[in-house]
């Protein structure tokens, strides 16, 4: 792990490029705090780095880019702020889907949709069937997500297959596990970045983050831009990946 302020690169082996990169998009309030803003400029600013971001990966070369929008944690903010954000979210598919769609972006969404408002839903389905075939870049929105609810789900469902007699208990191991989570089809992340300068996960993908790299950058995520991921993969770029064997760079 590290905390590192990220350099600019002046450019990038293609091959040291993550396949999969997921952002904790964490400072929103504080980057709002520190001008004398409100908080709902902070998440505005945020939709905004969240733009930036998206054609950035796309222009990168980024296959699955995944982003923490809203946490199953985050229903204990105040009302007001919980329905700013969700307000965000749907001039942001209103707005921008058209745009994504364009560039062959595919959304994907992860976390629980039960207990929505059934527009929020409708939302999130149509950005899904709109995009489905769409192949440049997968863009993973982990809403109402939690990644403890995510591994009890699907411990709940193999314990169903088990008491239906379905499943042999002793067939259960981490690969029958992981197929039981909300999109198993998608690689595990090489890269996990986190905003603000904190260092921990926050119960996010802690499942698939087994054998993530982790960068934490100090600046608040309204501030995030292209030069910052590219110096993140850089970063990257330059560990040593053992996963308990011998060392092989992050590229290779």
């Amino acid at each position: 792990m590290s905390n590192v302020a990220v350099p600019a690169t002046d450019g990038s082996d293609p091959s040291d490029t993550p396949l999969h990169v997921a952002i904790i998009m964490d400072g929103n309030g504080r980057w709002a705090a520190a001008r004398g803003l409100p908080r709902a400029e902070g998440h505005r600013r945020g939709v905004d780095a969240l733009r930036r971001v998206v054609r950035a990966a796309n222009e990168l070369g980024i296959l699955y880019l995944t982003i923490f929008s809203f946490s199953s944690e985050n229903w204990s903010r105040p009302a007001t702020e919980i329905g700013d954000l969700f307000g965000l979210l749907r001039r942001f598919i209103r707005n921008d889907l058209a745009t994504l769609h364009r560039d062959g972006v595919r959304v994907r969404v992860i976390g629980q949709r039960e207990g929505l408002e059934p527009d929020i839903c409708a939302l999130l389905k149509e950005a899904e069937d709109l995009t489905r075939d769409n192949t440049r870049l997968n863009l993973v929105v982990a809403f109402n997500y939690g990644s403890r609810q995510e591994i009890a789900g699907a411990a709940q469902r193999l314990a169903r297959e088990v008491a239906e007699g379905k499943r042999d208990p002793a067939s259960i191991n981490a690969d029958s596990l992981g197929q039981y989570l909300d999109a198993p089809d998608i690689p595990d992340p090489d890269l996990i970045i986190r905003t603000s300068g904190e260092q921990r996960l926050s119960n996010f993908l802690m499942w698939q983050a087994a054998y993530s790299e982790l960068v934490f950058v100090p600046i608040h995520w309204p501030d995030f831009d292209k030069v910052t991921l590219e110096g993140a993969i850089a970063e990257y770029a330059r560990r040593e990946r053992r996963f308990g064997g011998l060392a092989a760079k992050t590229g290779s």
